[in-house]
């Protein structure tokens, strides 16, 4: 990310349904419409709910993304898998991210929320947050990216502490 430029922002559906036809997604343009003015939408796939291939796009996209939005998967059912696609790759885990999700989340759903695994991380350079597939719950993921986005990227860039930031 140069100076001036928004944060370069890839997003991975991750759903058997979408994948197949069955289903319309109805998140990637939901995602490129909410994000253009925070973000430069740089990459998006559909892809199923299997590990390799979750992990082979988030490697992909940690080349050339700031940012990763990993939509799907992140429940208790037995295809939930995205968090166990992301583990090993991931250098670090951003607890605070998922924490957060839980939170606004359990404000519009209540007890529901609790069942989310929203988790953040770091893969390579790209600060990752893994996020239900619902509409609601994507919408609550681009507003914590976007609230944190910035100081992130100057942390990982080795320039967050060398200057004050205004929460």
């Amino acid at each position: 990310m140069e100076a001036g430029e928004p944060p370069k922002l890839a997003l991975i559906v991750t759903s058997d349904s979408v994948y197949s036809g069955r289903k319309r997604d109805e998140i990637t343009p939901l995602v490129a419409e909410r994000a253009k003015n925070v973000f430069n939408l740089v990459a998006s796939r559909v892809v199923p709910n299997r590990v390799e291939e979750i992990r082979a796009a988030v490697l992909e996209y940690s080349k050339i993304a700031d940012v990763i939005l990993v939509t799907g998967g992140t429940g208790v059912s037995p295809r939930d898998i995205t968090i166990e696609a992301l583990e090993p790759i991931a250098s670090k885990r951003i607890p605070g991210l998922g924490e957060e999700h839980r939170r606004r989340s359990y404000e519009r759903v209540g007890s529901r929320a609790l069942m989310s695994r929203s988790e953040g991380f770091m893969v390579g350079r790209a600060l990752t947050l893994a996020s239900p597939g619902n509409p609601d719950a994507v919408k609550i993921a681009l507003d914590i990216l976007a609230e944190v986005v910035e100081h992130c990227l100057e942390d990982i860039r080795g320039l967050g502490h060398n200057k004050p930031h205004h929460s």
